[in-house]
């Protein structure tokens, strides 16, 4: 389905100092992950802006864009997204697999006394999968029915349907950025939004432009 993207209007100076200070020990956590040598799996993982993050995820709040308080970060690393949006009152949900990952980000939100909710499972729920395509990663959806001819479950993110949430948050592969999207487009909700970091300091917001609702 089509999305309509959404303007943002990005305030990088006035981070409140909580937010820095998570910020701060974020990156700290995570120079140790590599210094350490224990990124070896990750060897071309960079980082999201995170003040550009917050302050887009800040403006999509303060402009009225959000329809509700449910945050999903897809591959959240060690957690800091899904961190910063439960400090903006956000119910703040982080899917990673990795092990490493998923046990980092579990415990940096528990350190700052932070109720985020890390799940260890991939971004692509059941039934959905995805392939090399001409120029980047294609996704693959199931099919609308079953053999049987019954309709095949909803998706899940074990127990969050992310039908549910009001906020995606992504900083795909290079070669992810429209796969993600698609994925975007079959399993929200009218009225979710998908904030993508596109790297470099480029940050985008996008909905549904459609009034039906695109999923299941």
């Amino acid at each position: 389905m089509p999305l309509e993207e959404i303007p943002l209007s990005l305030d990088i100076e006035s981070i409140p100092q909580p937010v820095e200070d998570l910020i701060e020990e974020a990156e700290r956590r995570a120079d140790e992950f590599y210094e350490a040598g224990l990124g070896l799996r990750f060897p071309n993982y960079v980082p999201s802006d995170p003040r550009i993050v917050y302050a887009a995820m800040s403006d999509l709040k303060k402009q009225g864009h959000l329809q509700g308080k449910v945050f999903c970060e897809w591959g959240c690393g060690f957690g800091l997204a899904a961190c910063m949006a439960s400090m903006l009152g956000m119910k703040a949900y982080g899917l990673e697999i990795e092990d490493d990952l998923f046990a980092r980000a579990s415990k940096l939100a528990a350190d700052l006394n932070l109720p985020v909710k890390i799940l260890q499972t991939s971004y692509l729920p059941e039934g959905f999968d995805e392939s090399e395509g001409h120029g980047g990663k294609d996704l693959i959806s199931p099919d609308d029915r079953t053999t049987a001819g019954g309709l095949i479950s909803p998706p899940m993110y074990d127990d969050l349907d992310p039908g549910d949430v009001d906020l995606f948050f992504v900083y795909p592969w290079p070669g992810q950025e429209e796969m993600m999207m698609d994925l975007f487009s079959a399993v929200a909700s009218h009225g979710s939004i998908l904030l993508i970091y596109l790297g470099d300091g480029e940050i985008e917001a996008y909905t549904l432009d459609d009034s039906g609702d695109s999923r299941w």
